[in-house]
């Protein structure tokens, strides 16, 4: 059977959409035809961006604004986008990384609110989205992680912790989904983006050497020879979200240019 990676007809939610990976996201949907709706904090940056989805093809490009911390306001956000623009069929699990720093200098209440923002935050939107998915008869969930779930990068034990456990989180959730409906996750390795440069801030002050001797440090570790661009990550998103993956089911794509030694 002919298959295409168009996604007209379809009506994608992007988290976390207003930078970086969230934005190359949505844009590699809109691209291909998707409705999009992009939420995030920021309203002055989801403007912008819904301009860009509408050039880019979407054929319905809208924002809504909520804080996904506050986890009321995060359902309520969800099912008002259900009742205003229909059924989901695409949902895009992104948001900000856990603070950088050593996991010894971390407190309990640090963990329980990268708790909250990261796993809580995802169990909402798929129990919020399945229902009118599984009445339309298609169901993307992908989640944006990190290779840091399989081997920890220095300077983010936070985001090690949370993201590992987010992994057996989907795969038991792939077990339990109804078929046509499928979870997967994007593991980002060393991207280019604002998160990347706060990283290498806070690692170049804790050693003391110059932030570009850090960046340079990172890409000799990566075979492709460069750092990831925001945009490569967007495809796999795209892949993950058309047709084509329809037989892909609970996996973890690292996206990383070969960095990562064990997987």
């Amino acid at each position: 059977m002919s298959q295409s990676i168009s996604l007209s007809g379809k009506h994608a939610l992007v988290c976390g959409a207003s930078s970086g990976i969230g934005e190359a996201c949505a844009m590699a949907l809109a691209g291909q035809r998707a409705s999009v709706t992009v939420l995030a904090r920021r309203e002055d940056k989801l403007q912008s961006l819904v301009s860009q989805l509408q050039v880019a093809g979407s054929v319905r490009a809208e924002y809504v604004v909520c804080d996904m911390d506050d986890l009321g306001a995060f359902e309520a956000t969800l099912r008002r986008v259900l009742e205003e623009h229909g059924p989901v069929h695409v949902a895009v699990h992104n948001t900000g990384g856990p603070k950088a720093g050593p996991l010894l200098e971390r407190s309990p209440e640090d963990f329980l609110a990268v708790f909250r923002r990261h796993q809580l935050t995802a169990q909402i939107l798929v129990q919020t989205l399945l229902p009118k998915m599984k009445d339309a008869g298609y169901g993307r969930f992908i989640q944006i992680l990190s290779t840091a779930a399989r081997e920890p990068i220095l300077g983010l034990g936070l985001s090690s912790t949370i993201r590992a456990g987010m992994i057996g989180w989907a795969k038991a959730l792939a077990d339990e989904l109804p078929p046509g409906i499928t979870i997967n996750n994007v593991l980002p390795g060393y991207v280019d983006t604002e998160r990347l440069k706060v990283l290498e801030q806070s690692l170049s002050k804790a050693r003391d050497v110059t932030p570009e001797s850090v960046r340079q440090g990172w890409i000799d570790g990566i075979p492709e020879g460069r750092l990831g661009r925001p945009d490569e990550l967007g495809a796999a998103v795209l892949f993950l979200a058309s047709p084509l993956a329809s037989y892909v089911r609970g996996i973890s794509l690292p996206v990383e240019g070969g960095r990562m030694r064990s997987h």
